[in-house]
C-alpha cells in the first residue's frame, strides 16, 4: 500500500469545485473527491500555520502541546518534563512515526519546518526534502523534486509521502505567465455588496481593505498579485481572483503528480490519497482580506478528502470533525493499535490523543462526529470559538487591534460569511457556547502537564505575536487615513488595559 498526503496551504473548501464552488479552480482535486469521501465540516483545532500543523502531527490540541502562536513561548512545544522517557511520547506518537510503525517509508517535501523552526515536524521521517523558499516558493519548486523521487522510488511498496504546496497562501504568488483564468468570470458569491464594502473601508485592524499588507498600503513589487489596498468592489473581485489563481495553480501541480502515478501504473486500488490544508483564509470575513487571522469559520474550516482502498467513493460527510482526528483515524485504518512499538518501552498513554477516529466513516459512511468543537487562534488575535449546532460562537480575549465584540455569534448555515452578529439577539446561545468552551478547557487542562493555558501565556507576553508592540504606529495610521473614531475606540481599550 502507498499513501499520498497533499497538504495545500491556506485552502478554503468553499473555493473548490467538489465543495460546490462554481469556478473551475480544482479539476484534479475534484477527481480525487469523486473516488473518495469529502468531509464538509472539518476544522483545524488551532490556527494558523504553526499551531495547526502541530495539532495535525501530534493529534493533540495546542492547549496541551503549548503551540498556539507564531512567536514567544507559545511557538515552542512544551517539554514533557519529568515523565519524559529516553524518547518522548509526543514524538513517538506523531504522524510520521506512527506511519513508520505501520511499515511505511516516510518522506516529506516541505519547507514548513525551516520556516517556523519547527523541527519536531520531522519526527519519524525517513526523508525530508526542503524545497527551498522558506514558505515563499511556488509549486514549480516542489513538484520536480516529487516527480524525481517517484521516478526512482515510486514502484516500491509501502511509502507514505507528504507534499506541501504554499500557493494559495498570501502574498499570492502564482507566476506571471499563469495569467488570470478568472478575469472574465463573475464571482460566484457576491456577498460583498456596496454597503458591506463601505463598512470594510472603515474597518480598524490590520489586513483590512485599506491595509492589505497589514500596517500600510504599500505593495511589494515582487508580488504583483497582492495589492496594497482595495478601493472598490472591482478590486475585491480581482483580489479574490488572485486567491483562486493560487488554488488553480496548486491544483495543476497536483494533477502532475496524479498523472505521473497513473502513468507509472500505481494510481490504483492500493493507493490512498488524502487532500487537506492547515487553515482557510479571510476573504472579507470580519473585515479582513488575505490573512488567516481569526478563529472564525473562514480561517478554521478546511478541506479533507480521503480516497482509501476499499473505502467509499463519491461520498460526503457532514459531521463535525477536526484535524486532530486524522491521526487516530489513520491509526485505525492501518490497524496500528497493538503493534509492537518501533522502540521498546514506548507505549502511548490511553489519553494521548485528543482526536477521535472516523475510520468507519471512510470505509462505510457510519460513525458519528462531534457535538461541538473548539477552534483556537493566538497568532493574530487571541480568540477561541465553538462550532455547535448551526452556530459559531467566538470569544475574543485580544482583538489584535480589530474592534471585535467580546462575544460574537453567527448562524453559519444562513450566514456563512459572518455578517450578522446574533450575540445580543440570542444571549442563551452565547451562554451555551461559553459553557461548551469552559467544559472543553477544563477537560484539556486536566490532561495537560502544565497549569497555565498557553492562551494566557500569549496574553501575558504582550498579546498575539503578529501585532504586539504595533499599537502606537497603527493609531497614527488610522488618524492619517481619516479613521479617527476607530483610533479613539482603540485608545479607550488600551487605556483600560484590554489590549497592548
Amino acid at each position: 500500500m502507498r499513501v499520498l498526503l497533499l497538504d495545500i496551504d491556506t485552502l478554503r473548501p468553499d473555493h473548490l469545485g467538489c465543495y460546490g464552488y462554481r469556478r473551475n479552480t480544482s479539476p484534479n482535486i475534484d477527481s480525487v473527491a469523486r473516488e473518495g469521501v469529502r468531509f464538509e465540516e472539518y476544522y483545524c483545532s488551532d490556527a494558523p500555520c504553526l499551531p495547526s500543523r502541530s495539532a495535525l502531527v501530534t493529534g493533540q490540541c495546542g492547549i496541551r502541546t503549548g503551540v498556539v502562536g507564531h512567536g514567544g513561548t507559545a511557538a515552542d512545544m512544551r517539554p514533557m518534563g519529568e515523565i519524559r522517557e529516553f524518547r518522548d511520547a509526543r514524538s513517538m506518537g506523531s504522524l510520521f512515526t506512527q506511519m513508520r510503525l505501520a511499515g511505511f517509508h516516510t518522506v516529506s517535501f516541505s519547507s514548513f519546518p525551516e520556516r517556523h523552526t519547527a523541527w519536531w515536524f520531522n519526527a519519524g521521517l525517513n526523508e525530508w526534502h526542503n524545497c527551498g523558499g522558506v514558505g515563499h516558493e511556488s509549486a514549480e519548486a516542489v513538484t520536480p523534486l516529487v516527480l524525481e523521487w517517484l521516478k526512482h522510488n515510486g514502484q516500491q511498496e509501502n511509502w507514505f509521502m507528504h507534499v506541501h504546496y504554499w500557493d494559495p497562501h498570501g502574498p499570492y504568488r502564482a507566476p506571471k505567465e499563469f495569467g488570470n483564468p478568472f478575469e472574465n468570470e463573475e464571482l460566484p458569491d457576491k456577498w460583498i455588496g456596496q454597503e458591506i464594502f463601505e463598512e470594510h473601508l472603515k474597518h480598524a485592524g490590520p489586513h483590512g481593505a485599506n491595509e492589505i499588507y497589514m500596517w500600510n498600503d504599500i505593495p511589494d513589487p515582487h508580488y504583483p498579485r497582492y495589492p496594497g489596498r482595495l478601493e472598490n468592489r472591482a478590486d475585491v473581485k480581482n483580489f479574490i481572483d488572485q486567491y483562486d489563481c493560487g488554488v488553480r495553480y496548486a491544483d495543476q501541480h497536483v494533477g502532475q503528480i496524479l498523472n505521473t502515478l497513473k502513468h507509472m501504473g500505481i494510481y490504483g486500488e492500493d493507493l490512498a490519497v488524502i487532500i487537506t490544508s492547515d487553515h482557510g483564509e479571510n476573504l472579507g470575513e470580519l473585515g479582513i482580506y488575505g490573512e488567516h487571522a481569526t478563529a472564525d469559520r473562514a480561517t478554521g474550516r478546511i478541506p479533507l478528502i480521503i480516497k482509501w482502498p476499499g473505502g467509499l467513493k463519491g461520498a460526503g460527510d457532514h459531521e463535525l470533525r477536526s484535524n486532530i482526528d486524522l491521526l487516530p483515524t489513520l491509526r485505525e485504518l492501518l490497524q496500528i493499535e497493538g503493534r509492537e512499538p518501533i522502540f521498546k518501552h514506548m507505549e502511548l498513554p490511553k489519553d494521548h490523543y485528543d482526536g477521535k477516529s472516523f475510520a468507519k466513516t471512510v470505509l462505510t459512511g457510519d460513525g458519528y462526529g462531534k457535538n461541538s468543537l473548539v477552534i483556537s487562534q493566538c497568532a493574530h488575535v487571541c480568540q477561541r470559538s465553538v462550532r455547535f449546532d448551526k452556530y459559531l460562537y467566538i470569544r475574543t480575549y485580544h482583538g489584535g487591534y480589530h474592534l471585535f465584540d467580546e462575544e460574537m455569534l453567527f448562524d453559519v448555515e444562513a450566514d456563512p460569511h459572518e455578517t450578522i452578529n446574533l450575540a445580543d439577539q440570542y444571549p442563551w446561545l452565547c451562554e451555551k457556547g461559553a459553557g461548551l468552551l469552559l467544559k472543553w478547557q477544563d477537560e484539556m487542562m486536566k490532561k495537560s502537564l502544565y497549569q497555565t493555558d498557553p492562551l494566557w501565556t500569549v496574553m501575558k507576553e504582550g498579546g498575539p505575536y503578529h501585532v504586539h508592540g504595533q499599537l502606537e504606529g497603527f493609531l497614527k495610521r488610522l488618524e492619517d487615513t481619516s479613521r479617527n473614531g476607530q483610533a479613539e475606540k482603540l485608545k479607550e481599550m488600551y487605556e483600560k488595559d484590554l489590549i497592548k
